[in-house]
């Protein structure tokens, strides 16, 4: 027990604060990324009953524009993340639409699971698995789509901008590897 516990002491050095120019980079790519995203959805997705922005994407713009070398926040683990935490998501509320706290600890558990098989993993994915049964009608309305658009797409717009932003400083090289 004393060794269980003492695991939780931890040990390791914090890593260092971020520059201020790293700052900068990071507050501009996720101010611009969450900006577009919500243009969009506000202006054309909105008025044919559809999203491009949940919160998990919040979680994503942190990763692709303030961690940039970190393998969550790479593309295939950005898209992949949310497209496949959107399909299990919905599977599980689907399948207990009147069970949602059950339907949400299956919806995460299983992305977890699904985002490690398919080298994938991208925390904010288990939100998205999560919005897909706790969302509400507008939500659960767009039924499989929902791994789509929002979450595909949302993620998409982010990378985009991750490409441009994330580049503009000689210092930083995104992505380290697509695939």
């Amino acid at each position: 027990m004393n060794t269980f516990l003492s695991k939780m002491k931890g040990g390791a050095q914090p890593p260092p604060r971020m520059s201020m120019s790293e700052i900068f980079y990071s507050f501009f790519g996720g101010f611009l990324g969450i900006g577009i995203c919500a243009f969009l959805s506000r202006n054309f997705f909105e008025p044919k009953d559809l999203v491009l922005i949940i919160g998990s994407m919040g979680a994503s713009a942190v990763l692709v524009y303030g961690t940039v070398k970190s393998p969550l926040a790479q593309p295939r683990n950005l898209i992949g993340g949310h497209v496949i935490s959107g399909l299990v998501g919905v599977f599980w509320f689907q399948i207990l639409p009147d069970n949602i706290v059950l339907a949400s600890a299956l919806a995460v558990s299983f992305a977890i699971a699904a985002m490690g098989l398919s080298k994938t993993l991208h925390p904010p994915g288990g939100a998205t698995a999560l919005i897909a049964v706790i969302g509400g009608d507008k939500i659960h309305n767009l039924g499989f789509l929902y791994p789509f658009v929002p979450a595909g797409a949302g993620a998409l717009v982010l990378l985009i901008v991750a490409l441009i932003t994330n580049n503009l400083v000689p210092a930083r090289k995104y992505p380290e590897y697509w695939l």
